[in-house]
């Protein structure tokens, strides 16, 4: 992919992208996030991304934005406003190119209008769009958009009004269009068309864009108004230009309103239908008649509206609130009116913080919608057995009431939460008693095929793939519930089965524990307490959390303080100490402070130093002592109190003196051995000739007499801690703390030359013997205090903040490490062991765009070997580690191996999709060949219940073959072998799929290859192409079904079935009373997801026939003509001439309403008119906009040549619907064939095209269609799918014995187009062996991914 402008390179390793936590999300980030098909959720949390899996909310990554090249080192990166993932999915054509991440490209735009996509594989930019530089306007929103098969363009709302189109391999913008003045809120693209997506103004303006090509005479613009109340918004606006005097003129909508949210989303069931939220308003508005077919106001009691989210599987939507509720609405039968039926809340009242947290953005997942389909197929199969009961499951219950639907519901908070709901439908028990429906292979066909349905269990609409369970028989009969329940009777619950905790608010305190010699063993020694890998945060908000830095996650999180957190220290390994303080503000003034001490075990909060009145000067800082016992307390312009933290603290003493900087020593450096001649070599500098090199290893004695003894190994008195100070003056010193009594230390003073009054001492870190300083004026001195040498350098920087001495282990080269905080937020690393510090100096080029507030070394060395790590508060909210790694006293950053896993986490990260791509490849092979479930069995220690969950053989050993179900029946038998052995490391881990879904994978392994191939395409986030396979055994069957209709079984039957088929449409055309939807109950095939896959007549005619009702009440001539064509498609007739008739007839449509009336009314009787009509309708076809002769040609029975003129005005679907309602056997075949190549060639609907090519019964054409995408293993498993489906049908053909029974499987032995012999399906065969062979080499190449 060529990039325009190249992206600026990425200095930070790639271990530091992931050893960061991002700070909260905020109003600034617009509410924006993304849910990838295949589960991972990506949303912006300042200036960087997070990514999440949805399923275990375990944080993957964090991704952050590379600065603005133009700015400084200095600023802070922009905020990101907008992500989206990409729609392309996994790449299969390994035949012709290298495996590609691209299904893993993520596009991310800022405040400052950068937009650029980033790769999560190698977590970087790999392209960066040209936009406009000065003009600094943000991005409002993104989203993705197919002009063709291969490739996207990507549109943006930039600024306030400027809808933006860009080539996302040049980067370039190929179309623009300005809509000012209104400002534009959100961009969705079309769920049945993915090169049409809509844009939404916050005054109700909507614009449909068709994107054909990538010239601006390529792009088609409808534009519609929603009619809306814009004053609150006029309201706005004439504040926001008062308050700005138009300076803000190009602030995106979320930046200039951060409350008004106006937002949109297609309904994934009905084309041209879209539900739109305004703060106060939800509409439904029908694109085809330009209308709003149902507006609500905003029920009372209720907070404005946040967005609104259709259900994937029901004709449900859901609505956010801005006060943080969810409502639920129902559609009412045959209208398109919504009633709101249960409001729930997303923020729970308990426990959370006052002010409560505000939702920013709510998500269903779709990918579980989509194994909700894939589960609800495998108990639908005949012959199935009853799944088994899991009574260790907490979802397997007999006594519960019917679960209709669940839903999968994440949201986000701004206080760093991530919340995972499962919403569920339940009916009433009546609804149970309804056994009819005969579940998914219910035929409605000319010639019915005999199966043992009686059998089946059908399963709840909306069951999870993880509640297969469900299915189970009961006392009184199944408990799955029919597919044509009412949602009128249901009730609606909410439940929390998931929590995220991210940082809680900006970060402001960092504290790392650093537990002394002392600070657990009484004895000391070289025996040092536990060093646990856990780091306190401070927060604005008054919350501290605990992260755990070995599983990058926040372990705890404490709300301590009503304010923000201005100090924090640990006390020893299990206490935290912090303070806070408030400004009083009546008349005498004075400041309360509010000091806090936190047990990390238990939670508790106990506060001490509680005065009756305010005091005169806040507190300014905490210092606590290495083993925990001592606090100092210093105060602005006041004296420093010393405490003795026991189970009660108690004060000291208060020190009178003007400090400046106060620093405790840090536990000493531990010997390698414990040997009574052994030198410990911590001198700073053995080459330096201003420092003794022999000075810290000789035992030195203190010149006062009550001074206490240094001993060997540089350590002091068990009991005994000291802290180096610098006075105002310039004056140093050191205090020693003995039990109640504080001395002074009296050192070895440094030379005169030393103390310098050009800068006040502003940073210290002390560590026996060694204070270093550093001042305002930006120099660092060090001194050591046992031999008085000393020495300096200036770092040519601002003033000097924080300094911190790195960890020390037995064998390190060098004890001088220091990390160096300036007060412009930037850091640097200096070895004070080097010849020249300054030149050997770390500095801080690779966090560019990210100030720092507070950094330390985390505490956890145990040897040489280990790196060192620096824990960094970003002014930008997060925390990060640092590894800093050290070649022969050389410094740097960059990634080491390593022998140990990256990273423990408390549960496997099972998210296929992040696999390398060749190993995504392979684990969808073994998938789809079948693999038998003690596979997913596993020893590791992290999912100790697995063997339990899924049963299975005993784990095999030799010949991994003996895991797959079966010989694989093409390709090559060796190749499950070695790709089981590459998968063998992921395996073991236990990171395959989780275990709900490895569970419904055991269930339905057995039940037919096109519901496995239905599974591992789910579990890849690709929706469309599981949905086909579900649709194949259904299409199949249909397209035997004709078949069967060519040699009649027994021609009685056969002219019968002929029979009631003509009444049957016959009576659908002249009934007296108009079709109600409804009235059939509908397959369990009609809803849902899958009702975008329906291609059979019955289905197609009542799709059509539901749409009816919500026009009947809609006026003007516009209207009333599409009513009419929906009339006629549908085969209503009377209804349509009712409504010609009623024509007034001073309109311009009278005439042409009165002609088509008469033709119309003629067909009832058959009149002589044919030839008349024919001409007439022939005449208006060439005049009539309005599409006029078709009807004509109706009503003459010439349906197949008005279907080509429906098709040739690009009206497919009510082409399809017409043929539905009249055409049958080859020629309705022909018109989904038709029908098939558009939206192929251009919808760019693969998957969609192929059922209707099967449908239609061109087989060969779907083989075709494969080859051109370049996916010869999906051709190889289509035709595996078709010879199963098609050997079992034909197997229920009729008796053995009955001679016509035989005489049509002889007919029908192989499908059309699919005979062994065929060249096309030879050369399948041939080209799946060849991608096999280029997989299993991709895959030996490829390094196995360790998170």
């Amino acid at each position: 992919m060529s990039s325009p402008r190249p992206a600026p390179p990425v200095h930070s390793p790639q271990d530091s992208w992931d050893s960061m936590l991002p700070g909260p999300p905020s109003r600034n980030n617009f509410g924006s996030s993304d849910l990838s098909p295949s589960g991972l959720l990506a949303f912006p949390s300042g200036s960087s991304i997070s990514v999440l899996d949805s399923r275990s909310l375990q944080l993957v990554s964090t991704l952050p934005l590379p600065v603005p090249p133009s700015t400084s080192s200095n600023s802070l990166s922009p905020f990101v406003t907008s992500v989206r993932w990409t729609p392309l999915p996994l790449r299969r054509d390994l035949l012709s190119t290298e495996p590609s991440s691209s299904h893993l490209l993520l596009a991310a735009a800022d405040r400052q209008g950068r937009i650029c996509l980033l790769d999560f594989r190698s977590r970087s930019p790999v392209l960066w769009f040209e936009t406009d530089p000065a003009s600094k306007s943000g991005v409002q929103d993104l989203c993705w958009v197919q002009a063709r098969s291969d490739s996207c363009l990507l549109a943006s709302i930039n600024g306030p009004s400027t809808l933006s189109l860009y080539n996302i391999s040049s980067g370039r913008c190929v179309f623009q269009y300005e809509a000012a003045p209104e400002f534009l809120s959100c961009l969705r693209r079309d769920p049945f068309d993915s090169r049409h997506f809509c844009v939404l103004g916050l005054k109700g303006f909507l614009l449909s864009v068709k994107v054909l090509g990538e010239t601006e005479a390529d792009i088609i613009l409808r534009e519609f108004q929603i009619p809306t109340d814009c004053a609150e918004l006029q309201k706005l606006e004439r504040d926001a230009a008062a308050s700005t005097n138009g300076s803000n003129s190009l602030s995106p909508a979320s930046a200039a309103f951060p409350l008004y949210m106006v937002r949109f989303a297609f309904s994934p069931h009905w084309r041209h239908i879209v539900f739109v939220s305004f703060p106060r308003e939800l509409v439904v508005f029908d694109m085809k008649y330009e209308t709003a077919l149902f507006t609500t106001a905003l029920p009372r009691g209720c907070g404005k509206f946040l967005d609104v989210l259709p259900d994937p599987n029901k004709d449900l939507l859901y609505c956010a609130h801005l006060d943080g509720k969810l409502s639920t609405w129902r559609r009412k039968e045959r209208e398109q009116i919504h009633i709101m039926c249960s409001m729930e809340e997303l923020i729970p009242s308990i426990g959370t913080s006052v002010p409560s947290p505000s939702i920013l953005a709510v998500l269903i997942c779709q990918s579980d919608s989509t194994f909700q389909n894939v589960g609800k197929l495998y108990s639908d199969v005949p012959h199935s057995s009853s799944p088994d009961v899991d009574f260790d499951s907490p979802f397997d219950f007999c006594d519960e009431p019917l679960l209709v639907s669940k839903t999968h519901l994440i949201s986000i908070s701004d206080d760093g939460k991530i919340w995972n709901w499962l919403l569920t439908a339940e009916g009433a028990e009546s609804m149970q008693k309804d056994d009819t429906n005969l579940g998914l292979v219910a035929d409605v066909s000319e010639a019915p095929v005999p199966e043992t349905n009686a059998s089946m269990v059908v399963s709840s609409t909306g069951g999870p793939a993880m509640e297969a369970g469900k299915q189970l028989k009961c006392l009184d009969g199944s408990r799955s519930g029919p597919s044509n329940s009412t949602l009128e009777d249901m009730s609606f619950k909410i439940s929390l089965v998931g929590q995220l905790q991210l940082l809680s608010s900006t970060v402001t305190m960092l504290a790392v524990p650093s537990p002394s010699l002392t600070a657990t063993l009484a004895r000391g020694g070289n025996y040092p307490a536990v060093a646990v890998p856990l780091v306190a945060l401070g927060t604005q908000i008054g919350t501290i959390d605990i992260v755990d830095v070995s599983a990058n996650s926040v372990a705890a999180s404490f709300s301590v303080h009503n304010g923000m957190v201005r100090g924090l220290r640990w006390l020893g390994n299990s206490r935290l100490v912090s303070f806070s303080y408030s400004q009083v503000n009546e008349k005498s003034g004075g400041y309360i402070n509010r000091l806090v001490v936190t047990c990390t075990r238990s939670g508790l909060n106990k506060t001490f130093r509680v005065l009756q009145k305010p005091e005169r000067a806040p507190i300014r800082a905490l210092r606590a002592s290495s083993s925990g016992r001592y606090l100092l307390i210093l105060f602005r312009d006041a004296p420093v109190e010393v405490w003795a933290m026991t189970k009660t603290p108690i004060m000291l003493r208060s020190l009178a003196l003007p400090f400046t900087v106060v620093e405790w020593t840090l536990p000493t450096v531990p010997r390698p051995a414990q040997t009574g001649s052994s030198r410990q070599s911590s001198s700073l500098s053995r080459d330096r000739t201003d420092l003794a090199s022999d000075g810290a290893s000789t035992p030195t004695q203190a010149s006062s007499s009550d001074s206490k003894a240094v001993s060997s190994d540089g350590s002091q008195d068990d009991t005994s801690e000291s802290f180096a100070f610098a006075l105002v003056n310039g004056a140093l010193g050191v205090f020693e703390v003995h039990g109640r009594r504080i001395r002074d230390f009296r050192p070895k003073w440094p030379s005169s030359s030393f103390v310098s009054f050009d800068g006040l001492i502003t940073a210290m870190a002390y560590r026996l013997p060694h204070v270093v300083m550093g001042d305002r004026s930006g120099n660092i001195r060090w001194w050591d205090i046992t031999t008085g040498h000393s020495s300096s350098f200036n770092t040519h920087r601002e003033g000097i903040r924080r300094i911190k001495f790195s960890p020390v282990v037995a064998g390190d080269h060098s004890r001088g490490r220091i990390a160096v905080l300036f007060y412009d937020n930037t850091f640097s690393v200096f070895d004070l062991d080097s010849q020249d510090p300054l030149a050997n100096s770390l500095l801080q080029p690779q966090f560019p765009g990210t100030l720092v507030l507070e950094l330390d070394w985390l505490p956890l060395r145990t040897d040489k070997k280990d790196p060192l790590v620096l824990c960094i508060a970003g002014a930008d909210g997060s925390f990060r580690l640092v590894e800093v790694h050290t070649n022969d006293k050389k410094l740097g950053y960059g990634p080491q191996s390593r022998n140990i896993k990256e990273r423990f986490r408390p549960m496997p990260l099972c998210s296929p999709i992040l696999l390398p791509t060749p190993h995504a490849l392979a684990l969808r092979m073994v998938l789809q060949l079948g693999v038998r479930p003690s596979w997913f069995n596993t020893c590791s220690t992290t999912i100790e219940k697995r063997p339990h969950l899924i049963p299975g053989a005993a784990l095999y050993s030799g010949d991994l073959r003996n895991y797959m179900i079966e010989l694989p029946p093409v390709g090559d038998s060796v190749v499950p072998e070695m790709l089981l052995k590459i998968l063998e490391p992921y395996r073991k881990e236990g990171c395959i799929i989780d275990d709900e879904r490895a569970k419904l994978y055991a269930k339905l392994v057995n039940k037919g290859c096109s519901v496995r191939f239905a599974f591992a395409a789910a579990i890849f986030g690709e929706s469309s192409e599981a949905f086909f396979w579900l649709q194949l055994p259904h299409a199949l069957k249909y397209l035997i079904n004709k078949l069967v209709n060519k040699y009649p079984q027994n021609p009685h039957v056969a002219a019968s079935n002929s029979e009631l088929d003509d009444t049957a449409i016959l009576k659908r055309i002249t009934s007296k009373e108009r079709s109600m939807p409804g009235t059939r109950k509908k397959d369990a095939l009609s809803q849902g997801q899958l009702r975008l896959m329906a291609f059979e007549q019955e289905e197609l005619w009542e799709t059509a026939n539901e749409r009816i009702p919500w026009h009947e009440k809609l006026e003007g001539e516009e209207a009333i003509q599409n009513r009419v064509h929906e009339l006629v498609s549908v085969g209503n007739l009377e209804a349509a001439v009712s409504l010609l008739l009623s024509t007034p007839p001073e309109s311009s449509y009278f005439y042409p309403n009165a002609l088509r009336a008469v033709a119309l009314s003629s067909a009832v009787s058959r009149s002589l008119l044919e030839l008349a009509v024919k001409v007439v309708a022939a005449n208006m076809v060439r005049t009539d906009r309005s599409l006029s002769g078709t009807h004509l040609l109706c009503a003459v029975g010439r349906y197949q040549e008005a279907c080509s003129q429906l098709q040739d005005a690009g009206c497919w679907t009510d082409a399809a619907t017409l043929a539905a309602t009249h055409l049958k056997g080859s020629d309705y075949s022909r018109v989904l064939q038709r029908w098939a190549g558009h939206v192929l060639h251009a919808e760019h609907n693969i998957w969609r095209a192929l059922i209707l090519y099967v449908a239609a019964g061109a087989l060969q054409e779907v083989l075709v269609a494969l080859r051109e995408a370049q996916q010869p293993d999906t051709a190889a498993m289509f035709i595996l799918a078709c010879r199963e489906i098609h050997e079992e049908i034909i197997a229920n053909l009729g008796n053995s014995d009955d001679e016509s029974s035989s005489l049509m499987k002889d007919k029908l032995r192989h499908l059309p187009g699919l005979d062994p012999d065929n060249e096309d399906v030879i050369a399948v065969g041939e080209f799946y062996g060849q991608y096999q062979r280029k997989l299993v080499h991709l895959c030996m190449d490829s390094q196995p991914f360790s998170d």
